[in-house]
């Protein structure tokens, strides 16, 4: 898929995003919104994979450690062709399969339950060690909040993954400098993220923009060709990119639109999908 066409999905990946969230009038659409752009190559792009087929032996895995970012996720996944995007407006509906965090056991296409945070990490290493030990060739993907990488668990998984040097594993932050009580580095700085998993050897790639496909498609071409070690993909980013009063808000880390937000949102957004159409 060609850039273009990857700004068009992710255009309709936060469309879907911004429809769930309101509906279930819950949710956590600032990180789920900073992280289109990944979800969108990881799922277009990058993974193998197979809608028809989600359990299929050889698929690449992905584990949400940030669990709460679900809605990007099952937007993501609905437009890929997992289930029906309609279904996107059941989420955390009584009875519904789309809960507030990912479920393995009801939702096609999830790898991993996840939501705990500091835990998926460890799953994906897991999965990534069981590869190894079975001589299989699938690779593992797991994507962490840079609030969540405060937690401890983060770094043993880390120094596991790094000495038994797992190059079939990639670890992606999502650096998007705010988490539900503030900025990251006046509530428990992690920073440097970089030297921190360089020091685990880890190969590391930091991205100035994570909401930039050519940078992502550089940086997940350049983890393919690591060898030796795991790779730590380190990506800036805007909390709540693509709808105005969201962008760099911390606010809306866990917070549903109202009807007049949400008008406003799906305004923005029916804006920037007009505007790619043209080029």
């Amino acid at each position: 898929m060609d850039e273009l066409k990857l700004k068009k999905m992710a255009n309709e990946i936060r469309k879907g995003i911004i429809e769930a969230v309101h509906s279930a009038k819950a949710g956590h659409p600032g990180g789920s919104l900073s992280a289109t752009e990944l979800f969108t190559y990881m799922y277009f792009e990058e993974m193998d994979i197979d809608p028809e087929n989600p359990k299929k032996a050889d698929r690449d895995r992905f584990v949400l450690s940030k669990g709460h970012t679900a809605p990007g996720l099952y937007s993501t996944l609905a437009n890929r062709g997992y289930f029906p995007v309609k279904d996107l407006l059941s989420l955390r509906h009584t009875g519904s399969y789309l809960q507030g965090h990912p479920d393995m056991k009801h939702i096609p296409g999830v790898d991993m339950s996840s939501g705990s945070l500091g835990q998926g990490i460890s799953a994906a290493v897991g999965m990534a060690l069981s590869a190894k030990m079975d001589g299989e060739g699938y690779r593992v993907y797991t994507l962490l909040g840079d609030g969540e990488i405060q937690e401890g668990q983060v770094w043993e998984a880390a120094m596991f993954a790094g000495h038994r040097k797992l190059d079939n594993l990639v670890v992606i932050v999502d650096n998007n400098g705010l988490q539900i009580d503030g900025k990251i580095e006046d509530i428990c700085s992690p920073y440097p993220i970089d030297a921190k998993f360089a020091a685990f050897n880890f190969h590391v790639i930091n991205v100035s923009d994570g909401n930039d496909f050519k940078q992502l498609a550089a940086a997940f071409e350049e983890a393919k060709k690591t060898k030796g070690q795991p790779s730590a993909i380190i990506m800036k980013t805007v909390k709540g990119k693509g709808i105005s009063y969201m962008e760099n808000n911390a606010g809306w880390h866990e917070k549903a639109p109202n009807d007049m937000e949400y008008a406003i949102a799906m305004e923005e957004l029916e804006k920037a999908g007009e505007t790619l159409c043209q080029m």
